[in-house]
C-alpha cells in the first residue's frame, strides 16, 4: 500500500511518521540524551590487564574505562550466534595477559551501557546489524534465528550460503528475514559488507579511543528498515538533516535518494499533517470507530486485551448485522492500533460475539489481512472456546504509552483513585488507631479540598461522634496541592 514517510526533527528528539491513506500507521521516536551506545564500535586502547579477574579495563574515550572479559576475546567462536541445535566443543580461552598488553590497540564493540559507576561491556566479536540480517566478520558461520520454525531454517541456510559467496565473514538471517527475497537479502549483504570496510579503514587511519562505527540513527534506520518500493515521499523539516540524510542515501541507499523532499511549510510538519492528534489519541484507552462503535485497549504486563463494543450503532437492519458490521470495521482499526502503539507480546481481542460460523470466519481473514501489511511479525491463533481472539505480536522496541508516558503519581499506575467518601472513612479508621496509641491535645486532618468538604458536610456527624469518642478535638485543614487519596493525619 503506498505510504509517506514524515519526520519531525529537533536537536533534542526525532519522531517518524508513517502515513497511509492520510491516516497515522506507526509512529517512532528517538530522543538524543536516552541514545545508548551498544553496538557502537570503538578503536580502543588498552588501560590495564587484571590476570586475576582475566579481564583488562579498555580506553574507549568516555568518562570512565570499559571493561572486557576473557571470553568476549574470543574471536574463533561466537556463541552468542550459534542456534541451540549447533554442538560445538568447548575451547579453552588463552589467558587475557597473553593476548593483551597495555597501550595496545583494539577493536571493541559495546554490548552495555554505562550504569552509575560501572563503565561499558565490551567485546572484541564484532557484529553488525542489518534490517534482515547481522554480519560477523571474525566467522564464515551462517546461522538462521532460533524464531524461525526448523523445518525452514535448513532451505532459508541453503540460500544465505549461496547469496553470501566466498567472500569471508558469516551471517545469521534475523526472523524479520524469514520471508524476504533474495533481492532484499543480497541489497543487505552489499550495504553490510560495505559498512565493515568503512569500519577497517577507519581503524587504519584514526587514533586509539576514536569511533569507528556508530550504531545508525532513527533517521538512518529509516531508509534501511521503512522505506521501501511502496514508500512515495519521505519529507524532513530540517534543512541539514535533509543534507546529511541524503548523502547516507546516496552512498547506501541510493534507491530512496529520489524520495527524499525537505519540507519548508509555515506551520510544523506535524501539525501540517495532523500527526499530533492522532498520537494523542493513541495514548488514550478508547478508540471511537465511523460506525459508532468503539474499541477499549489496555496494556498489562502479561498482555494487552482490546474489547469491542458497538456503541451507538444501530444502522444495520438486524442485531446480527449490526455486530457483523462493527466487528469488521473494528478488525482494521486493531490492525492499525497495535502497529501505531507498537503493542508486543500477547495481544487477546474480544469481538462482539457472533453466532453465524460465516460472520466469524470473514471477520478473521479481514484481520489477517489488514495484519499482513505490518512490518512486525504476528500470528494469530484464531478464536479460542471462550470466543476470544489469540495472537502475538514480536516485541521490537518500548511502546508508544511506555516510551512517551509514565505511571500517574496519584494512582500509581492503576487507572482509579479511591473516592473522595472512602478517603474520609480510611481517615476516621486511621484516628481512632492512633487514639489507642497516643494522647494528644488534638488531631488535624490536612487532606484534599474535596475531601475536607466531605467531612464539613455531609460526613460531619460523623466526625463529630469519633471526636466524642475518643474525647480529643479533630480540626480540618485543605491542602489543594494534595491528590485526592493522600492525607496526614498530625498529632498537636
Amino acid at each position: 500500500m503506498p505510504q509517506d514517510i514524515l519526520i519531525n526533527w529537533s536537536p533534542q528528539e526525532t519522531r517518524v511518521a508513517v502515513v497511509e491513506h492520510g491516516a497515522l500507521q506507526e509512529l517512532q521516536v528517538e530522543r538524543t540524551l536516552e541514545r545508548g551506545l551498544v553496538g557502537n564500535v570503538y578503536l580502543g586502547k588498552v588501560a590495564r590487564v587484571l590476570p586475576g579477574m582475566q579481564s583488562a579495563f579498555i580506553d574507549i574515550g568516555l568518562d570512565r574505562a570499559a571493561f572486557l572479559h576473557v571470553a568476549d576475546l574470543m574471536s574463533s567462536i561466537n556463541n552468542r550466534h550459534l542456534e541451540a541445535n549447533t554442538t560445538h566443543p568447548t575451547i579453552a580461552p588463552k589467558p587475557i595477559e597473553k593476548q593483551l598488553f597495555e597501550g595496545q590497540a583494539v577493536m571493541v564493540q559495546v554490548l552495555k551501557d554505562p550504569i552509575g559507576t560501572k563503565g561499558a561491556r565490551l567485546t572484541a566479536q564484532i557484529s553488525i546489524a542489518g534490517r534482515l540480517l547481522v554480519f560477523l566478520p571474525q566467522d564464515n558461520h551462517v546461522g538462521v534465528s532460533q524464531k524461525i520454525p526448523p523445518k525452514q531454517r535448513d532451505e532459508l541456510r541453503q540460500r544465505m550460503q549461496e547469496l553470501a559467496g566466498d567472500l569471508g565473514g558469516g551471517f545469521i538471517l534475523r526472523t524479520n528475514g524469514e520471508d524476504a527475497t533474495d533481492a532484499e537479502l543480497a541489497e543487505d549483504i552489499a550495504y553490510l559488507r560495505k559498512t565493515w570496510a568503512r569500519v577497517k579503514n577507519a581503524a587504519l587511519r584514526l587514533p586509539a579511543s576514536s569511533v569507528l562505527h556508530q550504531d545508525l540513527n532513527l533517521l538512518q534506520r529509516v531508509l534501511r528498515d521503512v522505506a521501501g518500493e511502496s514508500t512515495q515521499t519521505i519529507r524532513i523539516d530540517s534543512r541539514e538533516q535533509f543534507d546529511k540524510l541524503k548523502v547516507f542515501a546516496c552512498e547506501f541507499m541510493p534507491v530512496t535518494v529520489q524520495k527524499l523532499q525537505l519540507y519548508t511549510g509555515e506551520r510544523p510538519i506535524f501539525d501540517h499533517f495532523n500527526i499530533d492528534e492522532d498520537i494523542a489519541k493513541a495514548l488514550g484507552r478508547r478508540v471511537d470507530l465511523k460506525s459508532g462503535g468503539y474499541l477499549i485497549i489496555d496494556q498489562t504486563e502479561a498482555l494487552t486485551t482490546v474489547d469491542v463494543n458497538t456503541g451507538g450503532f444501530v444502522g444495520a437492519r438486524n442485531f446480527d448485522d449490526t455486530v457483523f458490521k462493527t466487528n469488521l470495521e473494528a478488525s482494521q482499526a486493531i490492525a492499525r492500533q497495535l502497529r501505531l502503539r507498537n503493542l508486543g507480546g500477547i495481544v487477546i481481542v474480544d469481538f462482539i460475539d457472533m453466532i453465524k460460523e460465516n460472520h466469524r470466519d470473514t471477520v478473521l481473514e479481514a484481520f489477517k489481512k489488514q495484519l499482513a501489511r505490518d512490518r512486525v511479525k504476528t500470528t494469530v491463533n484464531g478464536f479460542s472456546a471462550l470466543g476470544l481472539l489469540e495472537m502475538t505480536r514480536k516485541r521490537t522496541r518500548e511502546s508508544l504509552a511506555h516510551q512517551l508516558c509514565e505511571p500517574c503519581s496519584v494512582c500509581m499506575g492503576k487507572g482509579f483513585v479511591k473516592t473522595a467518601r472512602s478517603v474520609t472513612y480510611d481517615i476516621l479508621r486511621e484516628i481512632l488507631r492512633e487514639a489507642r496509641q497516643f494522647n494528644p491535645r488534638e488531631f488535624r486532618v490536612i487532606a484534599s479540598p474535596r475531601v475536607i468538604e466531605l467531612f464539613l458536610d455531609e460526613e460531619s456527624q460523623h466526625l463529630a461522634g469519633l471526636s466524642d469518642f475518643i474525647g480529643k478535638p479533630i480540626s480540618l485543614q485543605a491542602e489543594t496541592a494534595m491528590a485526592q487519596e493522600q492525607y496526614d493525619i498530625v498529632l498537636m
